[in-house]
């Protein structure tokens, strides 16, 4: 697989919808997960990311007075449990939560939901889950999407990596590009790379995502031996 140049490709990407990056700092030392949402409309665009106590984070309205529908766009992104940090575009990161609880995989998780019911778009729910402990570290990408825009089928694609190479990450994101409806992403996960330093890899993000659509972003370098990390948020609402 081609490894693609992250600046590139958001820069030319108008409208990838919300995106998840996972994968192994060059130095081999940080598991490492980035975040990032975007918005077309008055009501997606009035969110910001905030911390929650459980060491993740929510989705919140920057102007309360302004929300609308809160049903897609207000959420739990990032939620902990034990050695686990599960990130989605969507209130499934609750359900995998549960799941895992309940000793069940990803795939066994997700196995009562679905992609978003947001026809005509039929958005894709895309989900992760890392593995960081006792100096290990794996992780699984999961897609719910329409077949081909059509919502009679849900396809589900789970992709698992064990031991990931230092330096690779990969990214999913929801949308191939704007339209309308919406294009859901298409294939495997991309190939990155992820630098060592965290600053460089939020700078990276932030600056090429599309000036009026970008909302927010999230980044956490996991320490693989230690299990303690460092995160970072950005709101373009402050």
């Amino acid at each position: 697989m081609q490894t693609i140049s992250l600046e590139k490709s958001l820069k030319e990407n108008s409208y990838p919808g919300r995106g998840i990056i996972i994968g192994r700092s060059k130095n081999g030392k940080y598991a490492v997960t980035a975040y990032f949402i975007m918005g077309r409309s008055e009501n997606s665009r009035n969110r910001v990311f905030v911390e929650n106590e459980d060491e993740g984070i929510r989705t919140e309205a920057f102007d309360p007075a302004k929300l609308e529908d809160p049903s897609l766009i207000i959420y739990s992104p990032v939620r902990v449990l034990g050695t686990d940090t599960i990130v989605t575009n969507g209130d499934q990161t609750d359900t995998i939560y549960d799941g895992i609880k309940a000793g069940k995989c990803l795939f066994g998780s997700l196995k009562s939901r679905e992609f978003e019911p947001d026809a005509p778009n039929y958005t894709p729910r895309i989900s992760g889950v890392m593995h960081v402990e006792n100096g290990e570290f794996s992780y699984e990408l999961s897609i719910l999407k329409s077949d081909n825009g059509n919502p009679d089928c849900c396809v589900r694609n789970i992709f698992s990596y064990d031991k990931p190479l230092p330096g690779a990450g990969r990214f999913i994101h929801t949308y191939m590009g704007d339209g309308n409806p919406l294009p859901s992403f298409e294939g495997e996960p991309e190939l990155c790379e992820i630098p060592d330093d965290m600053d460089e890899f939020i700078n990276l993000l932030w600056n090429n995502l599309n000036e009026d659509n970008k909302v927010s972003l999230f980044v956490r370098y996991i320490d693989i031996e230690s299990g303690s990390y460092e995160t970072s948020i950005i709101n373009k609402n402050n």
